[in-house]
């Protein structure tokens, strides 16, 4: 268990997107409303979609926190919020700890290079200093099992192949805070087997955990408490075994 400086507070988070091209009044308003999740407005001109509306939120140490909600709810904008990528239009967000953020595994791969060359990119990406990469070389070709492939351009490995060598960099960042997006189902079934206990242990040694996942099986098993996303606004958080009342009540 990471130590109880660790934490997140997140007090009234508005975030905003300007839609460009849609005329708030036609029938694009309503398309945009479904695809989007969130509230269409005009501000100074322009159509603006309120991706997260007034959100507020508490963890500590040894939250597991699960965000459930519809494509387009804003569980991804918060998890982007969360990791620095984007800034609030309103409200803040104060994070505690090292924050590692398995967003996107395609994120800074470079199809001409060389899988150590991108384990070596991608864990920069990630946060680790170059010793740290060094030190934790063998390990993470070991866990792709792609051998004399990690000295091979990416564009010549499958698309299974390249997901294998961005999870294992991906996972091998120890946090104080994780955020992790819908992608944990990569490689085939055996590879997913390890993958599956390679999670566990990472989560174990993280402080926080943040999963945005519509696998509710999955919610239950990493996490503790879980969150509902509907159109940008948060439901209260809840122990994870009320989920079905949370569902319910949607």
């Amino acid at each position: 268990m990471k130590p109880p400086q660790v934490s997140i507070t997140i007090t009234d988070l508005t975030m905003r997107f300007p839609v460009y091209g849609v005329d708030a009044k036609s029938l694009k308003k309503h398309l945009a409303r479904v695809a989007v999740g969130g509230r269409l407005e005009k501000t100074h001109g322009v159509t603006e979609v309120t991706a997260i509306s007034h959100l507020n939120l508490n963890l500590k140490a040894g939250d597991r926190l699960g965000l459930i909600g519809h494509n387009g709810s804003g569980k991804t904008t918060l998890l982007r919020a969360l990791s620095g990528a984007y800034e609030p239009d309103e409200g803040s967000i104060e994070v505690r700890g090292r924050i590692a953020p398995l967003l996107d595994l395609s994120l800074g791969i470079d199809p001409t290079a060389t899988g150590l060359e991108n384990i070596r990119l991608r864990g920069r990406i990630a946060g680790l200093s170059s010793r740290e990469i060094e030190e934790k070389m063998d390990e993470i070709g070991a866990f792709t099992g792609l051998g004399p492939f990690l000295a091979m351009p990416l564009k010549t490995y499958s698309a299974g192949m390249q997901a294998r060598l961005a999870f294992a960099v991906a996972t091998a960042v120890d946090a104080d805070v994780l955020l992790m997006d819908e992608w944990i189902a990569v490689g085939d079934a055996q590879f997913q087997k390890i993958a599956h206990q390679r999670l566990l242990s990472l989560v174990e040694r993280a402080g926080i955990l943040v999963l945005a996942s519509h696998d509710l099986d999955l919610i239950r098993l990493y996490c503790n408490k879980v969150m509902r996303m509907d159109a940008g606004v948060a439901s209260e958080v809840v122990d994870v075994r009320k989920m079905d009342q949370l569902l319910t009540a949607a």
